[in-house]
């Protein structure tokens, strides 16, 4: 299992910041992976499922 930042996360979804955490917030999302006090991770292949996922619904 792969983690990825955050700024790899924007780069990879094309999405903003704000749109990530929204989306988590909201359950639309994968949530982060605490790795310590202020720092967050995501799954990568979490990631690149809900990616699957919006090309299957397009």
């Amino acid at each position: 299992m792969q983690l990825i930042k955050l700024k790899d996360v924007i780069s990879k979804t094309c999405l903003s910041r704000s749109s990530i955490y929204d989306y988590v917030d909201r359950g639309l999302f994968p949530k982060p992976v605490k790795l310590g006090a202020r720092s967050v991770a995501w799954v990568l292949c979490e990631v690149d499922e809900w990616i699957d996922e919006r090309i299957k619904q397009r």
